[in-house]
């Protein structure tokens, strides 16, 4: 197994923890570290064995830290943050050890359907048992027809399992969870791009600027792949009329302060005019606000409008988009 420095661990830990953890990490980062790790993110290709391994070096580094705080403290944490409900199931998780099923809780419902095709109905319901009732929905709706009465039936009729089943069936997806996920490479510049475009304004550049310094083509791959607020110029129409039903007013109205004249034409013709009346009182009446504010407030509006295209409600031209024919 290979060996890696300190910076790569983070650069993997970087990459697999989601990009909103990774967003939080990159704002306590300064230029020089950001410079060094970012590019590493976009390169390091790693097995599910070696990314267990960097996981666990970075539980031990965190258990070193957290001596001496009690059990009760770290719930009470987790309740202030996600909720009773949610903690429930995170303990539960913990405790429960990493076997095979624990395993799979953290896979897409993509390569989660694909390891089960070939599988038996009997197993497949076996396996959607043991998963969360959100993503075992996930799983059997990208089953074949033929498969997805069957195994809704024998999951109804599922009461008890033996442990000499549930031993071997963990054996068998060990085996297929390490032939769907060897070599998998995390990272890539379209993760990095999906941080940034969580991040301010000013961090964005910075890291940007770092990366140019070093790698010029990785710079713009990342900037092709990136999708920003004034990127709304490029969609239809129907689109923006859609993405203004789904967010608030306040963000709007917050937005659009440091937004150009041409995306602020969009948006009011797509808006009544009684609407885009209110809108600018809105503005006015705010007068002067905070630049973090605003880019917040333009976060939101781009996450809301990937969220979309990844609905398939809206189509996003522009950079680093293939031309739509109708």
């Amino acid at each position: 197994m290979k060996k890696f420095s300190g910076i790569e661990k983070v650069a993997i830990f970087l990459s697999i923890v989601g990009d909103e953890i990774a967003t939080e990490i990159f704002k306590h980062l300064d230029s020089q570290e950001l410079a060094r790790i970012v590019p590493l993110m976009t390169k390091i290709e790693v097995t599910p064995e070696e990314i267990n391994m960097v996981v666990e070096d970075f539980h031990k580094a965190a258990g070193t830290v957290l001596i001496g705080v009690d059990e009760e403290y770290i719930r009470k944490i987790l309740i202030n943050a996600f909720g009773q409900s949610e903690v429930e199931k995170l303990m539960e998780r913990i405790e429960g050890g990493g076997s095979a099923f624990d395993m799979l809780r953290w896979l897409d419902s993509s390569s989660i359907t694909n390891m089960l095709l070939r599988e038996h109905p009997q197993t497949i319901a076996i396996v959607l048992a043991h998963l969360e009732s959100t993503q075992a929905s996930e799983v059997l709706s990208k089953l074949p027809e033929h498969l997805k009465v069957s195994v809704s039936l024998k999951i109804a009729n599922l009461h008890q399992v033996s442990p000499v089943v549930l031993k071997e069936l963990e054996d068998v997806l060990q085996g297929q969870m390490q032939k769907h996920t060897r070599g998998k490479k995390v990272g890539g510049a379209r993760t990095v791009a999906e941080i940034l475009n969580q991040m301010d304004r000013a961090s964005e550049d910075l890291i940007l600027k770092s990366i140019e310094e070093r790698d010029k083509e990785l710079a713009e791959e990342i900037r092709k792949l990136m999708f920003t607020f004034d990127d709304l110029i490029h969609i239809d129409d129907r689109g923006i009329q859609m993405l203004l039903k789904e967010i608030t007013t306040d963000d709007l109205a917050l937005s659009l302060k440091m937004a150009s004249d041409e995306l602020k034409a969009k948006i009011f013709k797509n808006m009544s005019q009684r609407a885009v009346q209110i809108l600018k009182e809105e503005m006015e009446t705010r007068g002067a606000v905070k630049v973090s504010d605003v880019e917040k407030a333009q976060v939101n509006i781009t996450k809301t409008a990937k969220r979309l295209e990844e609905d398939g409600r809206i189509v996003i031209g522009g950079k680093g988009e293939e031309d739509v024919v109708v």
